[in-house]
Protein backbone atom coordinates (compact mmCIF):
# COMPACT_ATOMS: atom_id res chain seq x y z
CA UNK A 1 0.00 0.00 0.00
CA UNK A 2 1.37 3.38 -0.95
CA UNK A 3 2.07 5.71 1.94
CA UNK A 4 -0.35 8.58 1.00
CA UNK A 5 -3.24 6.14 0.58
CA UNK A 6 -2.37 4.39 3.87
CA UNK A 7 -2.37 7.76 5.68
CA UNK A 8 -5.73 8.64 4.13
CA UNK A 9 -7.17 5.25 5.12
CA UNK A 10 -5.93 5.61 8.70
CA UNK A 11 -7.36 9.13 9.04
CA UNK A 12 -10.70 8.19 7.44
CA UNK A 13 -11.40 4.69 8.76
CA UNK A 14 -15.11 5.29 9.10
CA UNK A 15 -15.46 6.85 5.63
CA UNK A 16 -15.55 3.54 3.66
CA UNK A 17 -18.04 2.06 6.12
CA UNK A 18 -20.19 5.18 5.89
CA UNK A 19 -20.14 5.15 2.08
CA UNK A 20 -20.99 1.43 2.03
CA UNK A 21 -23.90 1.86 4.44
CA UNK A 22 -25.16 4.85 2.47
CA UNK A 23 -24.99 2.86 -0.79
CA UNK A 24 -26.86 -0.06 0.79
CA UNK A 25 -29.49 2.37 2.06
CA UNK A 26 -29.91 3.91 -1.39
CA UNK A 27 -30.27 0.48 -3.00
CA UNK A 28 -32.83 -0.57 -0.40
CA UNK A 29 -34.75 2.68 -0.81
CA UNK A 30 -34.62 2.38 -4.60
CA UNK A 31 -36.12 -1.08 -4.43
CA UNK A 32 -38.75 0.03 -1.91
CA UNK A 33 -39.43 3.44 -3.46
CA UNK A 34 -42.97 2.73 -4.73
CA UNK A 35 -44.01 1.32 -1.36
CA UNK A 36 -42.55 4.29 0.49
CA UNK A 37 -44.06 6.92 -1.73
CA UNK A 38 -47.56 5.44 -2.03
CA UNK A 39 -50.02 6.77 0.51
CA UNK A 40 -47.44 8.72 2.50
CA UNK A 41 -46.50 12.21 1.57
CA UNK A 42 -44.54 12.88 4.77
CA UNK A 43 -44.16 11.34 8.20
CA UNK A 44 -44.50 13.57 11.24
CA UNK A 45 -41.28 14.01 13.23
CA UNK A 46 -41.95 13.36 16.91
CA UNK A 47 -41.09 16.24 19.20
CA UNK A 48 -40.39 18.63 16.31
CA UNK A 49 -36.68 19.00 17.10
CA UNK A 50 -34.80 22.10 15.97
CA UNK A 51 -33.24 21.79 12.53
CA UNK A 52 -29.48 21.50 12.63
CA UNK A 53 -28.05 24.70 11.23
CA UNK A 54 -25.88 24.64 8.15
CA UNK A 55 -24.11 27.23 6.04
CA UNK A 56 -23.21 25.79 2.64
CA UNK A 57 -22.17 27.28 -0.70
CA UNK A 58 -24.27 27.07 -3.85
CA UNK A 59 -23.00 26.62 -7.43
CA UNK A 60 -22.02 30.29 -7.60
CA UNK A 61 -20.17 30.21 -4.28
CA UNK A 62 -22.96 32.13 -2.50
CA UNK A 63 -23.50 31.03 1.11
CA UNK A 64 -26.93 29.69 2.07
CA UNK A 65 -27.54 29.82 5.84
CA UNK A 66 -30.52 27.77 7.05
CA UNK A 67 -30.82 30.04 10.09
CA UNK A 68 -31.40 33.08 7.84
CA UNK A 69 -34.37 31.34 6.22
CA UNK A 70 -36.32 31.37 9.49
CA UNK A 71 -39.73 32.97 9.29
CA UNK A 72 -40.75 30.78 6.34
CA UNK A 73 -41.15 27.01 5.97
CA UNK A 74 -38.15 25.37 4.31
CA UNK A 75 -38.11 22.09 2.40
CA UNK A 76 -34.58 20.66 2.82
CA UNK A 77 -33.82 17.85 0.36
CA UNK A 78 -30.65 15.73 0.72
CA UNK A 79 -29.74 14.12 -2.60
CA UNK A 80 -27.02 13.03 -5.06
CA UNK A 81 -26.89 12.65 -8.84
CA UNK A 82 -25.93 8.95 -8.59
CA UNK A 83 -29.18 8.20 -6.70
CA UNK A 84 -32.01 7.18 -9.10
CA UNK A 85 -34.93 8.30 -6.86
CA UNK A 86 -33.13 11.62 -6.25
CA UNK A 87 -32.83 12.20 -9.99
CA UNK A 88 -36.46 11.24 -10.52
CA UNK A 89 -37.88 13.61 -7.88
CA UNK A 90 -35.84 16.71 -8.84
CA UNK A 91 -38.31 17.94 -11.54
CA UNK A 92 -41.20 17.71 -9.06
CA UNK A 93 -39.22 19.79 -6.55
CA UNK A 94 -38.89 22.49 -9.22
CA UNK A 95 -42.63 22.33 -9.99
CA UNK A 96 -43.40 22.63 -6.24
CA UNK A 97 -41.05 25.61 -5.98
CA UNK A 98 -42.72 27.31 -8.95
CA UNK A 99 -46.15 26.64 -7.46
CA UNK A 100 -45.53 27.65 -3.82
CA UNK A 101 -42.29 29.65 -3.72
CA UNK A 102 -44.15 32.93 -4.12
CA UNK A 103 -46.39 31.90 -1.20
CA UNK A 104 -43.39 31.76 1.14
CA UNK A 105 -42.06 28.22 0.84
CA UNK A 106 -38.27 27.98 0.61
CA UNK A 107 -36.61 24.96 -1.05
CA UNK A 108 -32.96 24.04 -0.53
CA UNK A 109 -31.44 20.94 -2.13
CA UNK A 110 -28.32 19.72 -0.33
CA UNK A 111 -26.11 17.73 -2.69
CA UNK A 112 -24.11 15.16 -0.77
CA UNK A 113 -20.52 14.36 -1.67
CA UNK A 114 -20.34 15.71 -5.21
CA UNK A 115 -18.80 18.71 -6.92
CA UNK A 116 -20.41 21.54 -8.88
CA UNK A 117 -19.34 20.13 -12.27
CA UNK A 118 -21.14 16.84 -11.63
CA UNK A 119 -24.32 18.59 -10.51
CA UNK A 120 -24.13 21.10 -13.35
CA UNK A 121 -23.91 18.24 -15.87
CA UNK A 122 -27.00 16.63 -14.33
CA UNK A 123 -28.91 19.93 -14.40
CA UNK A 124 -28.10 20.19 -18.11
CA UNK A 125 -30.16 17.08 -18.91
CA UNK A 126 -33.27 18.30 -17.08
CA UNK A 127 -36.04 19.89 -19.09
CA UNK A 128 -36.45 22.59 -16.43
CA UNK A 129 -33.35 23.08 -14.32
CA UNK A 130 -34.04 23.95 -10.68
CA UNK A 131 -34.17 27.63 -9.78
CA UNK A 132 -34.11 27.05 -6.02
CA UNK A 133 -30.76 26.94 -4.19
CA UNK A 134 -28.63 23.81 -4.59
CA UNK A 135 -25.87 23.73 -2.01
CA UNK A 136 -22.91 21.38 -1.57
CA UNK A 137 -22.13 19.17 1.41
CA UNK A 138 -18.95 17.84 -0.21
CA UNK A 139 -17.64 15.95 2.82
CA UNK A 140 -21.11 14.78 4.04
CA UNK A 141 -20.52 16.57 7.35
CA UNK A 142 -23.95 18.24 7.36
CA UNK A 143 -25.72 15.04 6.33
CA UNK A 144 -24.21 13.19 9.31
CA UNK A 145 -25.73 15.78 11.67
CA UNK A 146 -29.27 15.25 10.35
CA UNK A 147 -31.32 12.05 10.94
CA UNK A 148 -30.75 10.55 7.50
CA UNK A 149 -30.84 6.83 6.70
CA UNK A 150 -30.45 7.04 2.94
CA UNK A 151 -30.88 9.30 -0.05
CA UNK A 152 -33.08 11.03 -0.87
CA UNK A 153 -34.33 12.27 2.48
CA UNK A 154 -36.38 15.44 2.71
CA UNK A 155 -37.38 17.49 5.75
CA UNK A 156 -40.03 20.15 6.13
CA UNK A 157 -38.85 22.77 8.62
CA UNK A 158 -41.44 25.19 10.00
CA UNK A 159 -40.98 28.95 10.21
CA UNK A 160 -39.57 28.61 13.75
CA UNK A 161 -36.79 26.29 12.57
CA UNK A 162 -38.32 23.03 13.85
CA UNK A 163 -38.35 19.84 11.81
CA UNK A 164 -41.99 18.80 11.58
CA UNK A 165 -42.07 16.33 8.66
CA UNK A 166 -39.68 13.91 6.98
CA UNK A 167 -39.87 11.90 3.76
CA UNK A 168 -37.43 9.03 3.26
CA UNK A 169 -37.17 7.94 -0.35
CA UNK A 170 -38.34 9.53 -3.55
CA UNK A 171 -41.53 11.57 -3.72
CA UNK A 172 -43.62 13.41 -6.25
CA UNK A 173 -43.36 16.77 -4.50
CA UNK A 174 -46.06 18.47 -6.53
CA UNK A 175 -48.60 15.75 -5.73
CA UNK A 176 -51.92 17.06 -4.35
CA UNK A 177 -51.21 15.50 -0.92
CA UNK A 178 -47.85 17.21 -0.48
CA UNK A 179 -49.05 20.53 -1.90
CA UNK A 180 -52.01 20.45 0.51
CA UNK A 181 -49.77 19.77 3.54
CA UNK A 182 -47.51 22.68 2.62
CA UNK A 183 -50.38 25.06 1.83
CA UNK A 184 -51.94 24.23 5.20
CA UNK A 185 -48.60 24.90 6.92
CA UNK A 186 -48.20 28.21 5.11
CA UNK A 187 -51.73 29.26 6.16
CA UNK A 188 -51.29 28.11 9.79
CA UNK A 189 -48.02 29.97 10.14
CA UNK A 190 -49.35 33.12 8.46
CA UNK A 191 -46.53 33.09 5.95
CA UNK A 192 -46.86 35.67 3.21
Amino acid sequence: MRKPFREFAVRNRSLPAFILSLAIGVIALSAAEPALAEGRAFSAVLGSPPATRFVLSDMDGKKVDLEKLRGKPVLVNFWATWCPPCRKEMPSLQRLWKKLGASGLQVVAVNVGEDADTVFAFMGILENAPTFPIVFDKDSEVMRKWPIRGLPTTFLVDKDGKVIYRAIGGRDFDSPEIVEIIKKLLAEQNVK
